[in-house]
C-alpha cells in the first residue's frame, strides 16, 4: 500500500510533496498546503502535479473550491488541477494571471483576502521588487505562514542528493540553506523599494505565527517569530 501524499499537520491544515522539478537547471522540491475552510470546501495552496492517488486524498477531504498561485512561478499545475475541478476559483497576484491568461482567475489578490476564505487565510502583499511580488499567507486558526519563495530553507541532505557542488555552494553563498533561510539574491537584490515588504512582513508578524511553512526547504513547526526574523534579517536590517 503506498503512503498517504496529504499528511495532517494541524486541525484542518494537511501539507503534500511532490516531486522534484527542475528550475533553470536547479532540482526543487514542491510542495502543497491544503486547508479546510468553516463551511467544509478545500483551499489549495500552490498545488503540486495532480496524480490519481492525490485526486482521492483530496476528494476524501471535501470539495475543491479554491485554488491558489502565490507568485508568478507557482502556476505549473494549476490546469491539471482547474481540469479536475471546473467549479473551483482560481486565485493568484496580478503577475500570475497575465502568464496565465488561458485560465479565468478571479480579481488579482492583494494585501485583503477574499471574503470566500472565511476569515480562516490572511494574506500580505510583498511587493517592491522589479523582479517578483508573492502574497504570503497565514492560517488563523494554526498560526501558520505559509511562503513559496520567499524563504528557501535546503537541508545539506536535500542539496547533497539534488545538487551539484558548483551548485551547493551557490545555496550556501546565497543563505538559501538552513540556518538563514533567506528568499534568493538576485530577488533580494531586486528590491529598489523595501518598504512595501516591510510593512506586509510586519502584518505577517503580528499574526505571531508559530509554524512557518516554505515550498522549498525544510519547514518550521514552532518557534516561527524566531524564524521569520532570521529568514528576513536582510529585509529587516537594509
Amino acid at each position: 500500500m503506498s503512503e498517504q501524499i496529504l499528511q495532517p499537520i494541524d486541525t484542518g491544515l494537511w501539507l503534500g510533496e511532490g516531486p522534484v522539478v527542475n528550475f533553470h537547471g536547479f532540482p526543487y522540491p514542491t510542495r502543497m498546503i491544503v486547508a479546510r475552510l468553516p463551511d467544509g470546501d478545500l483551499w489549495v495552496w500552490s498545488p503540486i502535479a495532480l496524480t490519481d492517488e492525490l485526486k482521492r486524498e483530496v476528494e476524501a477531504l471535501g470539495p475543491v473550491a479554491h485554488l491558489v498561485s502565490p507568485n508568478a512561478i507557482h502556476y505549473l499545475f494549476l490546469t491539471q488541477w482547474h481540469e479536475a475541478w471546473p467549479e473551483a476559483k482560481l486565485w493568484g497576484p496580478a503577475a500570475t494571471i497575465k502568464k496565465c491568461d488561458s485560465l479565468p482567475f478571479e480579481p488579482a489578490l492583494e494585501d485583503t483576502a477574499p471574503e470566500a476564505w472565511q476569515g480562516v487565510i490572511t494574506q500580505a502583499w510583498f511587493r517592491g521588487s522589479f523582479f517578483m511580488d508573492e502574497i504570503a499567507f497565514v492560517h488563523e486558526p494554526t498560526h501558520t505562514v505559509i511562503f513559496a519563495d520567499l524563504s528557501e530553507n535546503f537541508s545539506d541532505g536535500f542539496l547533497k542528493r539534488h545538487w551539484k557542488g558548483w551548485q551547493r555552494a551557490i545555496a550556501k553563498a546565497w543563505g538559501i540553506v538552513v540556518g538563514k533561510g533567506y528568499a534568493p539574491l538576485e530577488w533580494r537584490l531586486s528590491w529598489l523599494n523595501r518598504a512595501p515588504a516591510r510593512q506586509a512582513l510586519s502584518k505577517i508578524m503580528a499574526s505571531h505565527p508559530d509554524r512557518v511553512i516554505m515550498a522549498h526547504g525544510e519547514w518550521v513547526d514552532t518557534g516561527g517569530d524566531a524564524y521569520l526574523r532570521q529568514a528576513f534579517a536582510w529585509l529587516i536590517r537594509d
